[in-house]
């Protein structure tokens, strides 16, 4: 009988999977592609990514941890960024993400401090459950603007 995953590792494993999501999409486009206003508001796929990996910074490392770290989460990446260092950058704000979560064992510890806007503190378990969430939405759209770039749709 093997073991049993832990409520961390089915939690990682389910944020893990939405954010592997939302980088396929991604795969085989050019910059152009990346970049170009998929819907009326602007959004594109490259903009969606930069504004996860802020996101992952906002709450793992500042609200979770208090720590003063950039968190651009602005829906446009910055022009002078390619789009193979928002990916990476992205991937490495979530591989520090995991590093994070994996040092607690009690997924009911609180947050260094409440996210600005909100009244109480968020333990490790709700920001993980946020981070799903949020996650989860945008590789949604991602879906979409892929298709309406070239038709690309995942079984």
């Amino acid at each position: 009988m093997s073991a049993q995953p832990t409520e961390r590792d089915v939690l990682l494993q389910y944020l893990n999977k939405n954010r592997q999501a939302v980088v396929v999409k991604t795969m085989g486009l050019a910059e152009e592609q990346l970049r170009a206003p998929g819907v009326p508001s602007g959004t594109n796929m490259l903009g969606i990514v930069h504004h996860l990996a802020g996101v992952e910074a906002h709450w793992f490392g500042f609200v979770f941890l208090g720590e003063h770290v950039d968190c651009d989460m602005a829906m446009v990446a910055p022009p002078e960024l390619t789009a193979s260092e928002v990916i990476g950058s992205y991937r490495a704000a979530c591989r520090v993400s995991d590093e994070i979560v994996r040092a607690y064992d009690d997924l009911s510890t609180l947050a260094a401090m409440v996210n600005p806007g909100e009244n109480e503190l968020d333990s490790l378990r709700v920001i993980l459950a946020h981070m799903i969430e949020e996650t989860a939405r945008h590789a949604g759209q991602a879906d979409i603007l892929r298709e309406l770039i070239d038709g690309h749709v995942e079984e």
